[in-house]
């Protein structure tokens, strides 16, 4: 049980009735002061040591809400507080100190978010709307309410240098970005969320900072240690000398998202770099630090984790970090491999077969601490009885999609018939589906990489990019590879943005979307998120089934991901033994569902139903159904392509 928690966090500036707090860790300063940019101009006042270990603190009479300051060490630089609530000139201009009590929040009937039944909906603020902002986003809540998902993910929105990036080298960690809204715009589309009846969910990063804006070093050199080292430079410092410190401002992090913004929930970003060999691991101390500062609301807090360890979802008594779900990239790379036969980098490591998605439908993961053909190393850890909505699916994502050179989207890729299928295979499925923006509708748009450095910095990024993919066979021309987007170019933005216009030209897919998580949401059986009542198998080279049951009934979806027609013998697939009632057994299956309905677009074939034979044609899915109470209603109303059948 969750207790209520009265610590608080104490770094960075905090508006009391007569003035401000502020409060720093500088222990490489013999003297700190807050410098305060008014009126009558610059001024400085003293803050005084209140810790052994190098903390600063002091009250500033007539400072308050929109006062612009910095600390200055030792009488020489000044710099922006390193947490800072916003930043409105950048990572390298003037702080601003915000009043988080004076948002009037209308969510006091909202009860929070949990991973059960959730639906995940990624988006990235500066392209997700032609206004690239958090206001804008606000326009498009009740879509998404009316689409079927549960949760909006935001990548990361902390402050980063220039006008326009993915967040990742975010500087300023407690800052949302200023051309989204700074900390008024996203307290406003949280609020709006919740009258919505969505959850809001945020993408943060604490494995690494960017380069550009980085001043932590200026105020304690320990904040990172170069005993450990990710592939963006040196790791925060969880576990060496002041590691106590660094703790802190993660934790206080965490706090202020939660509490300051009433967000739902963290994504925690890449926490195999997480580097820790702590007793308390930092991401455990993450997740209980969120649930303490949410209390008495749920959070959910899930993570991007490339080692596939299980452990992360165990509960911290059982030697785990207590968090809810992790992302299973197992899933997206052998349906990746299957639909396109792509096989460079870490692609390599799968086949692409039914067989493969199959096994991850059944267990979360493909991988469980087998050898990984590409590094030659095991990699996972096994899965024992961890629930279905632990593991997060999805088919495309921001790095699945803005890794790729040109940022093609799955929809660009593949047949239409065939992207049909996989995201019918997603949202059948028992785990945790995530769509990545504009999925929905099959958007044209890519998503491409994109930053907005310094001259200096941006000439390295862009000649980094174009290195990265110069040994992929199809950029190992020189004149190919300079086709790739230059990420430092505002038309690579602003190609990003979604078209929203889109949704009306591509109504098939979006249909589909809606009937699906209709489905998901509303049928007796596929709401029920039970591996345990979950069988999947692979009939044959490219279809997979996936039988589902409880006390309501027995749903089985096959899908043809394959170019050639199949056909499949449902008794050998279903088995003998029935999983509902006897009474039940004996009523009859019936299509209920199929990919290739007119109504979701031209291309493919109903599949055919005949003396327990499943014929389908490429690239299909189908569900079938049977249950023990005839009049219970399978999904939303819409004409069924084939009449019942019986089986054998």
């Amino acid at each position: 049980m969750v207790q209520v928690d009265p610590w608080r966090p104490v770094l960075g500036a905090t508006v009391r009735e007569d003035g401000v707090e502020f409060h720093v860790w500088a222990p490489v300063a013999g003297r700190v002061e807050v410098e305060l940019d008014g009126a009558a101009g610059v001024t400085y006042v003293a803050l005084e040591q209140t810790s052994d270990d190098g903390t600063y603190g002091g009250h500033v009479r007539g400072a308050g809400a929109g006062t612009r300051y910095r600390f200055r060490l030792d009488g020489a630089a000044s710099y922006p507080d390193p947490c800072a609530r916003f930043q409105p000139e950048g990572p390298h201009g003037r702080s601003v100190v915000v009043d988080p009590d004076a948002f009037v929040w209308t969510d006091g009937g909202w009860t929070g978010l949990t991973a059960e039944g959730l639906v995940i909906y990624e988006c990235h603020t500066g392209t997700a709307t032609t206004e690239g902002t958090f206001e804008a986003l606000i326009l498009r809540l009740a879509y998404l309410r009316e689409l079927g998902v549960t949760a909006l993910e935001l990548m990361p929105v902390a402050e980063f240098p220039g006008a326009r990036g993915w967040g990742y080298d975010g500087v300023d960690l407690f800052a949302p970005h200023h051309a989204y809204g700074g900390p008024e715009g996203l307290r406003r589309l949280v609020d709006a969320a919740h009258a919505a009846g969505l959850g809001v969910i945020l993408d943060v990063v604490y494995n690494h900072l960017g380069p550009d804006g980085n001043y932590l070093r200026a105020f304690a050199p320990d904040y990172f240690t170069d005993r450990h080292q990710t592939p963006w430079g040196d790791a925060l410092n969880f576990d060496g000398r002041n590691s106590h410190r660094v703790r802190e401002f993660i934790v206080s992090n965490v706090w202020r998202w939660i509490r300051e913004f009433h967000l739902d929930g963290l994504r925690l970003d890449a926490v195999h770099e997480i580097h820790d060999s702590s007793a308390w691991p930092m991401i455990a101390e993450v997740a209980a630090r969120a649930r303490t500062a949410a209390h008495p609301r749920e959070v959910v807090v899930t993570a991007e984790n490339d080692t596939n360890d299980v452990r992360l979802v165990h509960h911290p008594l059982q030697d785990g970090c207590g968090l809810d779900a992790v992302w299973s990239d197992d899933f997206h790379h052998a349906v990746r491999v299957c639909l396109t036969g792509e096989r460079e980098g870490y692609y390599a490591a799968f086949a692409g077969t039914a067989a493969e998605i199959a096994r991850t439908l059944q267990d979360g993961l493909l991988y469980q601490g087998q050898l990984s053909p590409r590094t030659g190393a095991p990699r996972g850890t096994r899965v024992t009885d961890e629930a279905a909505r632990t593991f997060i699916f999805c088919i495309q994502n921001h790095d699945q999609i803005g890794n790729r050179a040109l940022g093609e989207r799955l929809s660009a890729l593949v047949r239409a018939d065939a992207y049909r299928a996989a995201s019918a295979l997603l949202l059948l499925a028992p785990e945790t589906p995530l769509l990545f923006m504009g999925q929905e509708f099959a958007a044209g748009t890519p998503f491409l990489y994109f930053t907005d450095h310094a001259p200096e910095l941006g000439r390295a990024v862009t000649e980094g990019r174009r290195r990265e993919f110069a040994d992929f066979p199809a950029f190992a021309d020189p004149a190919t590879c300079a086709r790739i987007p230059d990420p430092q170019a505002e038309d690579t933005f602003l190609r990003s943005k979604l078209d929203w216009s889109e949704r009306e030209r591509h109504a098939g897919v979006l249909a589909l979307y809606r009937d699906l998580l209709a489905l998901r949401r509303e049928d007796a059986v596929l709401v029920t998120q039970d591996r345990a009542r979950t069988r999947a198998s692979a009939p044959s080279e490219k279809v997979v089934a996936l039988l589902r049951w409880n006390d309501q009934g027995e749903r089985l979806a096959v899908v043809n991901l394959g170019g050639a027609a199949a056909e499949v013998d449902l008794a050998a697939v279903i088995g003998a033994a029935p999983f509902t009632s006897e009474e039940g057994s004996r009523r009859l299956w019936c299509v209920v569902w199929q990919s290739n309905a007119p109504r979701y677009g031209e291309g493919g074939e109903a599949p055919k139903l005949v003396a327990g034979v499943l014929r389908l044609a490429p690239y299909t899915a189908v569900l079938l159904a049977r249950g023990n109470d005839p009049g219970a209603p399978i999904g939303p109303a819409f004409p069924l392509e084939l009449p019942n059948h019986t089986l054998g």
